[in-house]
């Protein structure tokens, strides 16, 4: 069972995190703590089945090759929505993108990211990866890839 919490109702197999004891420098006392920050939360990424992720519908106009399938799970989101963490899944196919500013990890299968003008990037499971705002790319993914990303609007 993964330990959550902040996360809405609806997200299954999570449970609100233990709340420190009065005075305990981890609480909500906290000099450091920030009320508009998201409450601390864990999920298992690979845990999550693929019929929990919601479609992501791609634009016909991004799909180069292949048949790829989109989903994705939002875990959380700043009210402003200026921020963004959540799971991605992508499977096999070629397909171009406008990225936002996004931090992602890899938790599982492979692509090749060519960065339009830049760097070719080759990313698989444990590869921590940035991407910057407007970069147009095209990833050609070799593996269904799963991601746990943040991205900064």
């Amino acid at each position: 069972m993964t330990a959550a919490s902040g996360l809405d109702a609806n997200t299954p197999d999570i449970e609100p995190a233990p709340t420190a004891e009065p005075g305990s420098p981890t609480g909500a006392e906290s000099p450091s703590a920030d009320s508009s920050a998201p409450a601390s939360f864990v999920v298992n990424i690979p845990g999550i089945a693929d019929d929990e992720l919601e479609p992501e519908p791609l634009d016909p106009s991004q799909i180069v090759s292949g048949e790829p399938v989109v989903t994705g799970k939002v875990l959380w989101e700043a009210p402003d929505r200026r921020q963004i963490r959540g799971i991605w899944q992508i499977t096999p196919g070629v397909v171009t993108d406008t990225e936002a500013n996004e931090l992602f990890v890899v938790v599982s299968g492979r692509a090749t990211i060519e960065v339009e003008g830049g760097q070719v990037l080759e990313v698989g499971p444990g590869d921590a990866c940035i991407l910057r705002e407007g970069d147009r790319t095209r990833w050609t993914v070799h593996e269904t890839l799963r991601k746990a990303y943040h991205i900064s609007l």
